[in-house]
């Protein structure tokens, strides 16, 4: 369009009309006796004459109508019109801009790679109380004899993590990861509160499948309650919950019935830890050289049932964990079933949950109850036999408040243990959150550890617990 109104502005060329003119006197001069080729001539420079008077007038016209067109700007179409006339002002535009800029720069950390990292976690301050039985531990997992009340106050629960995403890998995978990190490192007295990695994973996700590797809690076991008490290993732990951390290579397969159901699909490969005997080598006093492997492979799976929308849903999962412990020459079976589950009749209300039944599960996580296996008389290694399990009911009362209702059991077979041994160990508890601002919550614990040891009294141990959270 440019081009073609800079043509119309220019004078047009008069070379071709001023030769016709020209030419047509000319040949008006010539004799009568002119042969009919040049009439023939002079019709068609006629002809060509009344074709230029009309291209003037067309070029005149257009002329008109640009400068028309440059007079007055352009109408928008109705949507278009509409639409400016119903934006903010420029300032209001700015100010918004501006917000989301301040948005972005305290959400943003730099990475060498200039692939996304998040920044995540929170700063954690614990005041609690301990009566008798406590260990000498912050938040005993179990009673234990010999120890007087104690109270104290702590910020080594306090996480750190990282939480990253990167390009696209083979097969249109998306590559992403994180890594969680405490201070509960150390032995908790000051100056000597050390950083420990928590959990960690590298993973690539596909449209319906996944593959990660790292650091995390059994496959068999994924759930945790909630508490803001006892963060420095997961809750319940040696009260029915599976928690510990462990090296592992996880794929996992979605399979879809619906936009809101579906069955979900886990393998690994895990590496225990393994723990050292637990009871005796003979009646007579501890084994003290005993020879163990530390660290053994073993392979779990886990199947998942899932229904329904965030406001109303189910997930039910069975799995099953598989390995031997090699024990002074001899190979002790680990084979673990589980079963996992929450159930949410409506937006407010949670019930979640994990059961598990077995033999030599101390290395998955007992909360310090290492009772994988014992030692008889003469060195005979034998399985204790366990099972145990956790529930929890979350009620959400408010925006700003929610209830956590919890208890937990793990039962060791008392044929297989010695005296001496935890035969049953019982906790149960409740937690009030109340969210003071977005990212701020205070929570109040208490809880009691019931604690039987076979061939001796039942223990008692009462544990309360007042939380301050910052969380980023």
């Amino acid at each position: 369009m440019r081009n073609l109104a800079r043509a119309l502005e220019r004078p047009l060329p008069r070379a071709r009309r001023f030769g016709a003119v020209v030419l047509l006197c000319a040949l008006r001069t010539l004799p009568a006796q002119v042969p009919s080729e040049t009439k023939t001539i002079l019709e068609r420079l006629e002809r060509l004459e009344q074709q230029n008077r009309e291209l003037m007038d067309q070029i005149r016209a257009l002329r008109e109508e640009l400068a028309a067109s440059r007079s007055s700007p352009p109408s928008a179409p109705a949507p278009v019109a509409s639409a400016l006339a119903a934006s903010p002002p420029l300032e209001d535009r700015v100010a918004v801009q501006e917000s989301r800029t301040a948005e972005l720069a305290q959400t943003k950390v730099e990475a060498s790679s200039r692939y996304p990292v998040r920044l995540s976690g929170m700063v954690l301050f614990n005041t609690f109380f301990n009566t008798l039985h406590n260990g000498d531990l912050e938040y005993p997992v179990y009673a234990a004899p010999g120890y007087g009340a104690s109270a104290g106050a702590a910020l080594r629960q306090t996480t750190l993590g990282l939480e990253y995403s990167g390009p696209q890998t083979i097969w249109g995978g998306k590559v992403r990861g994180s890594v969680f990190m405490d201070f509960w490192g150390g032995s908790g007295q000051p100056l000597n509160e050390l950083m420990r990695l928590r959990t960690g994973v590298i993973g690539v996700d596909w449209e319906a499948r996944s593959f990660e590797v790292g650091l995390e809690k059994p496959l068999i076991s994924p759930r945790d309650p909630d508490s803001l008490a006892q963060v420095g290993i997961s809750p319940l732990a040696g009260a029915g919950n599976l928690w510990l951390w462990i090296p592992q290579a996880r794929f996992e397969q979605h399979l879809r019935f619906g936009e809101h159901s579906g069955v979900r699909l886990q393998v690994a490969g895990v590496e225990t830890r393994e723990v050292k005997p637990g009871a005796y080598a003979s009646y007579g006093g501890p084994s003290l050289s005993v020879e163990y492997e530390n660290r053994r492979p073993g392979v779990e799976g886990r199947v998942e049932l899932f229904a329904g929308s965030e406001a109303r849903r189910v997930e039910i999962a069975a799995g099953f964990h598989r390995s031997v412990s090699h024990v002074a020459h001899v190979s002790v079976p680990s084979n673990v079933f589980s079963f996992d589950w929450l159930a949410r009749p409506a937006a407010p209300v949670d019930i979640t949950g994990a059961f598990f039944t077995g033999q030599n599960v101390a290395h998955l996580g007992t909360g310090g109850i290492d009772q994988g296996y014992t030692l008889g008389p003469w060195d005979v290694v034998r399985a204790v036999h366990s099972r145990g399990g956790w529930t929890q009911l979350t009620v959400r009362a408010a925006p700003r408040l929610s209830l956590h209702l919890f208890t937990g059991v793990q039962e060791d077979r008392n044929s297989d243990l010695q005296p001496g041994n935890i035969g049953r160990n019982l906790l149960y508890g409740a937690n009030l959150f109340y969210r003071l601002a977005p990212n701020v919550l205070v929570g109040i614990e208490g809880s009691q550890a019931r604690t039987s040891y076979v061939g001796a009294s039942r223990l008692l141990n009462n544990h309360y617990d007042l939380a301050l959270a910052y969380l980023f």
